[in-house]
């Protein structure tokens, strides 16, 4: 990796933070060049400056929009439709086509999305956050309500009729009389433009096309395994690249014998500093290579390990420190006080597919074919990596394997593009996935200090929550207590560490609420009545109550079985999961048999959709709740290989019963990641049915 990147630091910068509002113009000339003949409308638009993966960089644009929407009608009726949003998994292609398909008033068959191209696509600060459906979608809701205005004014002329008299429908514009008029017999010989701020939206009761299971677009390429993703990307006279990697962390370069490796045909040895790597006419020849060099590294000696780190977090801080919530909190006299420390262990992303890049240098032009979130991200590291302004540099993201928030960075792009250019041919670089394990970033490990107190009438009344170095997304709690103090230390952290599906959240709900549990138990109380007695907010207790209903709650299934339940809030998302679990008469193995689901996220854009990303997050989820941590020491991760770091298989799926409220009277939220911040709270609630949970995540029983 170059040394120029920044590194990444706590994750709390990853947090929203604050909203500026820009608009975003194109001459007509630029449209017309981008776009040729036809109606084209672009969009000011409101979006955050702040990103999960790092504080906004400066932009060598001026005033850049954060997010912009370009859409434009041909003469064949079709509507083209530009966002930076990448495409992961999450099926945004088909909820976004669905937005403007109904706002246009043209059938879902008709849009075109071209998707995360920095060069003919508007910036966007990333795909992450659970933020393309709250903040892209009205963007492109607006673009396209305004064509469908524009449209109907152009027909005024072609009819002679009064405006009042038109109406847009599935591609035309017809009057009262009967009489239509397509959309592609208005555009042809047009090239038009506008600006819009404020056109008149549908309201939620009358969507057409949104709130409805529309397929997912292009759904027979991904099945039929046809569709391209970054590791499919050919160019003419490509190599292929392979990195040769320290022996730990922290390592630095010594020596290199590459001799054996320069004697395979066709094989480029490239060094720069502490980079290292060959280029090879073919895969299998590129892995051979790296084999075969013989480097020296220097180590870093005294490094934590995955049993030292969380006392490293506390003895490490970084920037200003605090004083911890449980030394200043006032706790009233008499009061019942509760104490728990929980820790978190770092995990990996583990996606499908692993990070890869294609680097084409032609001149002082790059272009990077690449997986990431952040495609005008990477394409400002690539620009500071080679010191070459940003717009000589060109980021293209074909449709990823997944992320969970893990594709934040540039490493493969700039690995590729310096080979690229050291050998003066374009190269790919797939990373393998013991790269993936070691070398990207994790979800970042970290403790957690609870200390409450609950009064004579079983109510909390104080709340001191500390968390070191996992991060501040879901810290403050949902529930109604009188005295809370809850700080977030950023600490140093040993491993690398970034954006994960739903950040600190998951880590923070699971302490807070086996804490709630915790309580409810040795008071003696119903655990669903204990968290309602304590909530105010009627959409968190819309899901409580739903899945408690569901699961039959308290009662489980049948004897040597126990269930367990947990609620919360983050990023507009209401959810509540309840688990069912079963365990033998002896030993210390439970079996999760059951999980319930309620989710709500304001009005439903498609409900297939929303039912995938819950349901897949809840598998997500089930990972770090019963299996995965990242085991390491002196510098090394001892468990990267799908064989040793167990991630959920089918087996270890439950039966999974999702209910998702439906609420057309508030605006949709994304989904993707407040879905899973319960799971494992859920389980391990459940489980202390049996006896004493440790409070280290994975869930088991001590």
């Amino acid at each position: 990796m170059s040394d120029t990147l920044t590194p990444l630091t706590e994750i709390e910068r990853y947090e929203l933070s604050e909203q500026r509002r820009y608009v975003f113009e194109l001459e007509r000339r630029d449209f017309i060049r981008l776009f040729g003949a036809g109606l084209v409308v672009a969009v000011a638009a409101v979006d955050t400056l702040a990103q999960e993966s790092g504080r906004a960089r400066p932009q060598s644009r001026g005033d850049t929009p954060d997010l912009a929407a370009w859409i434009h009608v041909d003469d064949k009726g079709r509507a083209h439709v530009n966002t930076g949003k990448v495409e992961i998994g999450q099926n945004i292609r088909t909820s976004l086509s669905q937005t403007v398909a109904d706002e246009l008033r043209v059938p879902i068959a008709s849009v075109t999305l071209v998707m995360a191209d920095t060069d003919n696509t508007p910036f966007d600060m990333g795909t992450f956050g659970s933020m393309t459906t709250p903040r892209m979608a009205p963007v492109l809701a607006k673009a396209a309500a305004t064509a469908r205005e524009m449209l109907i004014d152009l027909a005024v002329t072609r009819l002679h009729v009064d405006r009042s008299a038109l109406i847009a429908h599935d591609g035309q514009v017809i009057a009262h009389d009967g009489r239509a008029v397509a959309y592609a017999e208005l555009m042809k010989g047009q090239a038009l433009t506008g600006t819009i701020t404020s056109p008149p939206l549908d309201a939620t009761a009358a969507w057409k096309i949104r709130g409805t299971a529309v397929p997912k677009v292009d759904g027979r390429e991904f099945v039929t395994g046809r569709h391209q993703y970054t590791p499919d990307v050919t160019r003419p006279g490509l190599m292929y690249g392979r990195i040769v990697r320290p022996d730990a962390f922290g390592a630095s370069l010594a020596a290199v014998d590459a001799a054996r490796a320069k004697a395979i045909a066709g094989v480029s040895v490239v060094r720069d500093g502490d980079f290292l790597g060959v280029v090879a006419p073919t895969e299998r020849a590129a892995a051979r290579a790296a084999n075969a060099i013989q480097a020296r590294w220097n180590l870093q000696s005294g490094q934590p390990s995955s049993d030292t780190v969380y006392d490293y977090f506390k003895k490490n801080p970084e920037g200003r420190t605090q004083t911890p919530a449980v030394e200043s909190i006032q706790i009233p006299s008499g009061a019942r006080t509760f104490e728990a420390s929980y820790r978190i262990p770092y995990i990996a992303h583990t996606p499908l597919e692993p990070r890869a890049a294609v680097a084409e240098w032609e001149g002082d032009k790059l272009t990077v074919w690449t997986g990431t979130q952040r495609p005008f991200g990477v394409r400002t590291e690539l620009a500071e990596a080679f010191h070459v302004p940003e717009e000589r540099v060109r980021v293209i993201v074909p449709d990823m394997g997944s992320g969970y928030g893990g594709k934040h960075t540039g490493d493969a792009a700039i690995e590729a593009a310096r080979l690229a250019k050291a050998v003066g041919k374009p190269v790919k670089l797939v990373w393998t996935r013991a790269e993936e394990f070691t070398w990207a970033y994790f979800r970042p490990a970290g403790v957690i200090d609870i200390k409450s107190a609950v009064n004579g009438d079983g109510h909390i009344v104080a709340w001191a929550y500390d968390n070191w170095n996992s991060g501040g997304a879901g810290l403050q709690t949902p529930y109604d207590v009188p005295a809370k103090e809850q700080v977030f230390h950023a600490t140093k952290s040993p491993l690398r560490q970034g954006s994960y599906r739903a950040l600190a959240a998951t880590a923070n709900n699971y302490a807070r609420e086996m804490h709630m549990d915790e309580m409810a138990r040795a008071l003696g109380v119903d655990a669903v009545e204990f968290r309602t007695r304590h909530l105010k907010d009627d959409r968190l207790k819309a899901v409580l109550a739903a899945v408690a209903q569901k699961i039959g709650w308290p009662k489980a299934s049948g004897p040597g079985r126990a269930l367990g339940i947990a609620c919360g809030t983050e990023k507009a998302g209401y959810v509540a999961t309840a688990a069912e679990v079963s365990r033998p008469s002896t030993g210390s193995a439970f079996k999760l048999e059951r999980i319930v689901i309620a989710f709500e996220c304001g009005a439903i854009v498609n409900p297939d959709g929303l039912k995938n990303q819950v349901e897949g997050s809840v598998v997500q989820g089930l990972g770090g709740a019963l299996f995965e941590a990242i085991d390491f020491a002196d510098g090394r991760v001892r468990n990267g290989s799908m064989e040793q770091y167990r991630v959920p298989r089918f087996k270890d799926a439950p039966l999974i019963e999702t209910i998702l409220l439906d609420r057309k009277d508030i605006p949709s939220a994304g989904a993707g990641e407040s879905s899973m911040i319960c799971v494992a709270p859920a389980i391990g609630s459940a489980v202390r049915a049996f006896g004493k949970v440790v409070t280290a995540l994975p869930v088991r029983l001590a």
